[in-house]
């Protein structure tokens, strides 16, 4: 993986962009996988509405291993 997460990706992106960005989310109480929000929901909306910091999220996912 050569980019970066970032907040205005979607889920649905950042799920296609490496195999463990599920576990991240679930971590966070996120069941983003089968959410139909999930195709147009950035990051930073979801994490809002679920009233979660975008950047404690964004930190664990671009941590994941390249």
């Amino acid at each position: 993986m050569s980019q970066q997460f970032n907040k205005d990706m979607t889920f649905a992106q950042a799920l296609t962009t490496h195999p463990d960005v599920a576990k991240v989310l679930r971590k966070y109480n996120l069941g983003c996988i089968g959410c139909m929000g999930a195709q147009n929901e950035s990051l930073e909306q979801g994490c809002a509405a679920h009233g979660l910091d975008v950047e404690d999220i964004l930190r664990d996912l671009n941590a994941l291993p390249r």
